[in-house]
């Protein structure tokens, strides 16, 4: 029986600002992937996120970003291997605690935003992303996009790669995302986005923006929480693949 986790980027409010629609899809996902409060997310937020994602039986990750709370952690910045080595580090600890002192655990690490690209695109700063997680707590599961730096780096040290694939997001024809610069790189409409999803699933590829079909590893599924249309397609997409008999369940 196929199993697939469902997970999206929350906690990403902060101070007064509210972002994302939090408490109406985390009964719907199985894994939760934390802002630690560099890109987004605050101290209190992490807490009330823990607590929210335990209540509702979610799995708890990192998702460790850029210091770029302006940018929302999706401009490249220019830092060294050792930076990024000790802001997850630093967001993993942070996390790590806050879990703690909530009687649960982290269960995975998936950076976001640009470090997320940069991992994939850059050997040192998977490294350091990789390192980062092996000292702290090499026990957790690490979300990443097959064919990238950060999956081999994370297989070769020894960490449990879950492969990801994207519901709300286009590819190009060598299995990256589209850069959220271009117009076509989001999907907004719920039919397309499901269709994706399955085709992902069932046959382990992905339609692209040139019509071409690229190689796609869906283990987990990212619906992000920020999209104006993030609750109508983690609704669908939880419906329609438990309809087809598929187990919707976090990795362990």
């Amino acid at each position: 029986m196929t199993q697939i986790d469902l997970n999206c980027d929350l906690g990403e409010s902060f101070g007064h600002y509210v972002i994302g629609y939090d408490e109406q899809v985390l009964p719907l996902i199985t894994s939760a992937n934390v802002a630690c409060g560099f890109h987004a997310g605050d101290f209190s937020v992490m807490h009330q996120t823990v607590e929210r994602a335990r209540e509702n039986g979610v799995a708890i990750g990192a998702h460790p970003g850029l210091p770029d709370l302006k940018g929302f952690g999706r401009r490249e910045m220019k830092v060294s291997p050792t930076e990024v080595y000790d802001m997850v580090v630093y967001q993993i600890g942070a996390l790590q605690a806050m879990t703690a002192a909530q009687g649960t655990r982290m269960n995975h690490i998936k950076p976001h935003g640009a470090l997320y690209h940069m991992a994939s695109d850059q050997q040192k700063i998977a490294e350091a992303v990789i390192q980062a997680v092996v000292d702290v707590n090499p026990d957790l599961l690490l979300f990443g996009m097959d064919g990238t730096f950060l999956t081999e780096v994370g297989e070769k040290a020894g960490l449990h790669v879950i492969y990801e694939a994207y519901a709300d997001r286009t590819y190009q024809t060598d299995g990256s995302l589209t850069p959220r610069s271009r117009p076509d790189a989001l999907i907004t409409d719920s039919d397309q986005a499901l269709a994706q999803v399955l085709e992902m699933i069932q046959y382990g590829t992905v339609t692209t923006t040139t019509r071409e079909k690229a190689k796609v590893r869906a283990e987990t599924i990212c619906v992000h929480g920020d999209g104006t249309a993030a609750l109508a397609f983690a609704e669908t997409i939880r419906r329609e693949l438990q309809d087809r008999g598929i187990t919707i369940k976090a990795w362990q």
